[in-house]
């Protein structure tokens, strides 16, 4: 169904409006009492402190100042429907109302058949498929990664430079960042190459380099554009060449789309750019819009690997398919559909693209734009420069984050429903504030 842009002022499509500095002292104080209580290594509150959000609709977040801030970063990719959208707060207090928590793979809720229904309809390509439902986006590579095993016999990964996949340990190994992964290398099984991102070819090398070390190769792990990354888009035919060359090596490929899926980039997910299908797919984000869920989707051929359930499940959580969180992905999936949304991160993403080219044209700063769809970036030729702009930003009304090799990427990822006109506004601000 397709619909109208989204308008451009009313409940939650606001402007900034700042009443104290940026961080206020609500905020400052919240920084100092979290520092007693939660462990160093989470929260960065060394230097500038955050701002600590009070409640979020739309595009815009509150902080506990009262200050109003439009939100480009959609909470991580999150709220591609904005945050708390009116049909998927109904829909997450009627079911918490109704039931709370089930007994996923004992005695299922039935909207977890609804919802798996629903996502398995939507899985790429023409093939019936299954899924399993997970908590998080690391839970999702993690169930993929041991799909790929069973399925061919083989443990090793190729990933890429650059990619970003989640902390949990099997989904760490295949992470490309060694700060990440150095504090726990002896923990991690060592099975994974990494091939250079945008070279399909390059993965033959890899897969000689995992040979000479004994290692048989089961699965290609890719992201179809890359998050953490920076926002980083590959050459197009990249996704369809990979797709050719696990075909002829007996390999599966398999596409992390958690940042990726739901609209974000102008499709319900990136592959379909291409038509590319999967043999596995990992989602999760924006899947719900709010709530923690995701999910590993597979050909059924390929999910068949999973032997036949005994009682015992060989993957499986306490919260698998929680009832509040299906009801959530559910009426998201209702409003992405009903309100145009994907349609509009096509639209208002190659509109948004043209208009970071022209204003940050000539300047020093400043070493590309790129994205698609809602996934934006803007490279700068420093660290420094990027992340010193993502605060000033912040100080303007507008949440960024950094993204990239040491942070040099100024990320957009706004909710889905933003209006053209407030990512005009938000990107003018980056651009001042990079200079």
């Amino acid at each position: 169904m397709t619909s109208t842009a989204p308008r451009a002022t009313g409940p939650g499509l606001l402007g900034p409006d700042l009443h104290t500095p940026v961080p206020g002292p609500h905020s400052r104080d919240l920084a100092v009492r979290l520092a007693q209580v939660e462990s160093q290594n989470v929260t960065h509150l060394e230097g500038q402190t955050p701002i600590f959000w009070d409640r979020a609709h739309g595009v815009n977040v509150w902080d506990v100042d009262g200050n109003r801030f439009v939100d480009l970063s959609g909470a991580f990719g999150v709220a591609n429907v904005g945050h708390a959208h009116p049909e998927v707060a109904t829909a997450i207090a009627a079911q918490a109302g109704q039931l709370l928590h089930g007994m996923g793979d004992v005695h299922p809720p039935a909207v977890k058949v609804e919802l798996l229904e629903a996502l398995c309809t939507r899985f790429p390509g023409d093939e019936p498929a299954r899924g399993i439902l997970l908590s998080s986006g690391s839970d999702a590579v993690e169930a993929a990664l041991k799909t790929a095993q069973l399925a061919t016999g083989h443990p090793g990964v190729i990933a890429f430079e650059g990619g970003y996949h989640g902390l949990s340990l099997g989904a760490l190994d295949a992470t490309w960042r060694e700060d990440f992964r150095d504090p726990f290398q002896a923990r991690l099984p060592g099975r994974t190459g990494f091939a250079r991102y945008g070279d399909a070819d390059d993965i033959l090398r890899v897969r000689d380099e995992l040979a000479r070390a004994g290692v048989e190769i089961g699965a290609v792990l890719v992201e179809p554009i890359q998050g953490r990354g920076g926002e980083r888009v590959p050459a197009p035919g990249f996704l369809a060449a990979l797709r050719d060359h696990c075909a002829r090596e007996g390999w599966l490929l398999v596409l992390d789309e958690i940042y990726t899926g739901f609209g974000r980039t102008g499709r319900w997910f990136a592959c379909q750019h291409e038509d590319v299908t999967p043999d596995l797919l990992c989602v999760g984000k924006g899947l719900s819009s709010g709530m923690p869920i995701a999910a590993c989707l597979g050909r059924q051929e390929v999910m068949d690997s999973w032997p036949l359930s005994t009682g015992e499940a060989l993957h499986t959580q306490t919260f698998l398919g929680h009832p509040a969180s299906c009801a959530a992905a559910l009426a998201s999936i209702r409003v992405l559909e009903a309100e145009g949304l994907v349609e509009h991160s096509e639209r208002a993403g190659a509109e948004a693209l043209e208009h970071m080219a022209t204003v940050t044209r000539g300047s020093a700063r400043v070493r590309e734009v790129r994205g698609r769809g809602l996934m934006l970036g803007i490279e700068c030729a420093a660290p420094d420069h990027a992340l010193a702009a993502c605060q000033r930003t912040l100080e303007g009304g507008f949440i960024v984050l950094p993204s990239g090799q040491g942070g040099r990427v100024v990320s957009l990822t706004p909710p889905l429903c933003i209006p053209t006109s407030l990512l005009r506004k938000g990107i003018e601000v980056i651009a001042e504030a990079i200079g």
